[in-house]
Order: C-alpha cells, then structure tokens, then sequence
C-alpha cells in the first residue's frame, strides 16, 4: 500500500502544505486526491508568494488586469482566489465521502490585520463570500485579537483554521473559542454541524527555537555557573525533542476538552471536533531524520499537513506505526525539565507566534510590491 494512504489507516488525514496553479492544472493534485495520498490542502501568504514569484503566467495576468483597471492588490487577489476555488473543487469529493470531515483547503487572511478583530471578522466574511466554497478554511492567527474572531466567525458558520499555534496555553485559547462559537451558534438557531475548526499546531519551528538556545547556553562558560554538570547533560537531552513532546501533550489535552460533559452537549446536537493540525512537519536542523515529524506524531483523529520536499520524503523512506501516544510520561518530564532548567515555552511561543505573523506579512508585502510595477 502506499505510505501516505497507510497514514489514513491509522487515523491521520494527510493534507499537502503547498498549491500553485501548475499543480492545479497539469492534474497533479487531482493525481494525488485520486490515489488517496493527500485530502486537503494548506496554504500560507510565503506559500502563495513563492507560488505566484516562480510562475511567469500570474505577472502577465496581474498586467492584464492591471491594464483593465484592477489595482495591483486586486487582481492578485482575484487570481489567488481562482487558485483556492479551483483547489477546492478537486477536493469536494473528498469533502462529500467523509461528510465533510477532510476534502478542505486553507487561505490565511492578510497578517496586518492579525491584531485587530473587528477587521479580521470583517475581511474573513468577505473572503468566505468572495470563494464560496463550503470547504474553505479561513486561517486566522492566534493573537489575543484573533481568539475572539474566532468565536465570532464560528458562531457564523465560517470554518476557521487557527495558526501559529506553539504553545499549551495557546492551544487551549484556541480550542475554547472554538466552543464559546459552537455555544453561540446553536444559541442563535444556527447548526453547528456544518461549521468545521482546525487547531494547527506548529512543531518543528519550536525545536529550531529551544536548540538554538540550549546550544547557547552549553556553549558559553558563564553557563557553568548557573547549570551544574547534571543539568547540562539535561540540557543536551532536550535538543531535538521539545517539539514533538509538546505536541503529544497537546493532543492529550484536545482529548481532555473535547470530551466531557460541555463536549457531549455539543457533539449531541452534531458539532464537530477541533482537530490538531500538525504543522511546520519539514525539518529544519538537517542532523535530524527529515521525516521525524510525520514519523513520531502519527495518532487518530490528527491531521498532517506536509510540504512537497518532506512528502517525497516521506514517500520514500517513511515509517508508519501509531507514536503519537507513545511515551507521554517522558514527554511530559520532558517540558517539566525545560521549565525546571529556566526555559520558558510559554515566552518562546509568543516570540514565535509575533515572528510569524511579521514573516507572513513581509511575504505579502513583498510579493505585492514585486507586482506594484509599471505596465511596459
């Protein structure tokens, strides 16, 4: 079988972290719907900048565009929304055979308005009417403004994926805005049945993180001081795995909120579960395996989301068995010995999460003033 369709066996959809109008129209991704390898699709403004910088076609249509009267802004727009209607649309079947349970694809609203929730609401209307799909996901980062978006748009019906998601506390912010919006909507008459949530949580970014400072801290001699020869050894068992243990506890927590009595309330009246999404799978030390974060995460009810480069990968020399509740006392000790060795998760989830918004934006930013040319 193949290995990516033997990840759905354990319980994981596998959704592909990547779209560009190529894919879309040479049949790839119909391909890959087709042989069950992939069932959704994620998207961000650095993926969709990449996407449209490496494809002379997108520049000769936004002058075209441009030249009927679109502002530069707009006619990107317009042809970044045919890419996710036109994605979406090859996901549908998929949508339709799991009872809209995966078959989505994700569109980040723009970063500069992450801080401000009255806009974020307002521009995640208009991209939810301007693609008209019903299995769109709105991505909204998870800044203080975006919590109560959340809950708002959920209320609504909009399907919403929060990103940068790093930390417990977050996650868990996440997970009860996404309840406080199925309250909501069942309160106004609405059926939480046919609005959908996704957490993604994000990996891999939070190991570069914790080992870049771990290796600071065991290379610098005043360290000596403050870490005796014990805690240093700790410090060295740490590099690598912070990541993949906070995301098993995050997945024992999504199993705590979204059971219970408040959650048998919901499910009661067909509200669907917040799935974890784990995201930023593609290593970025290259001393580690380069499929360790699809390997060691693998659990039901998760989804996956995979770049092109780690897909291959993983085509090639991947290893399925379920490990994603594997070992959870060791990860747990594990984020124990962080805090116990002064480490802070919690601060180093929220330098990640402004890091992350501003890298998005730049991308953005970056992509529209290549575009803000004058027409030859």
């Amino acid at each position: 079988m193949n290995i990516l369709r033997q990840l759905k066996e354990h319980g994981q959809s596998v959704w592909l972290d990547h779209t560009d109008r190529h894919l879309i129209r040479s049949g790839e991704l119909k391909e890959m719907v087709d042989k069950g390898e992939i069932c959704g699709v994620t998207t961000n403004p650095a993926i969709l900048a990449k996407a449209v910088g490496s494809d002379a076609g997108y520049a000769e249509d936004i002058r075209i565009l441009s030249s009927q009267g679109q502002t530069p802004a707009a006619a990107l727009e317009k042809l970044v929304i045919a890419d996710i209607r036109a994605t979406a649309d090859i996901l549908r079947p998929i949508h339709e055979a799991t009872c809209r349970r995966d078959g989505y694809v994700s569109l980040q609203i723009a970063p500069a308005l992450a801080d401000d929730a009255g806009k974020t609401i307002a521009e995640t209307r208009r991209l939810w009417r301007e693609v008209a799909r019903e299995n769109l996901l709105i991505k909204i980062p998870a800044t203080e403004a975006g919590f109560p978006a959340i809950t708002q748009l959920t209320a609504d019906g909009i399907n919403v994926n929060v990103t940068l998601l790093f930390s417990q506390a977050q996650y868990e912010r996440a997970a009860q805005a996404y309840l406080d919006g199925l309250e909501q909507r069942i309160a106004g008459g609405g059926n939480p049945a046919n609005v959908t949530g996704i957490a993604s949580f994000f990996v891999s970014r939070i190991d570069t993180t914790v080992d870049a400072i771990i290796t600071s801290h065991l290379n610098q001699c005043g360290w000596i001081k403050i870490y005796d020869a014990l805690e240093r050894e700790s410090l060295r068992n740490l590099l690598g795995k912070v990541g993949i243990a906070n995301a098993k506890v995050a997945n024992e927590r999504y199993q705590a909120i979204f059971s219970g009595p408040r959650w048998d309330v919901l499910a009661a009246q067909g509200a669907r579960k917040q799935r974890l999404l784990w995201a930023s799978t593609g290593i970025k030390n290259p001393a580690y395996r380069d499929v360790k974060y699809i390997e060691e995460l693998i659990g039901p009810d998760t989804i996956t989301t995979i770049g092109p480069a780690t897909l291959a990968a993983f085509r090639e020399r991947g290893r399925v068995r379920d490990t994603l509740q594997e070992n959870m006392a060791n990860a747990a000790i594990q984020l124990s010995t962080l805090k116990t060795l002064r480490i802070s998760l919690d601060d180093i989830a929220g330098k990640l999460l402004s890091e992350g918004v501003k890298q998005f934006n730049a991308a953005h930013e970056k992509l529209l003033s290549s575009i803000q040319q004058p027409l030859p």
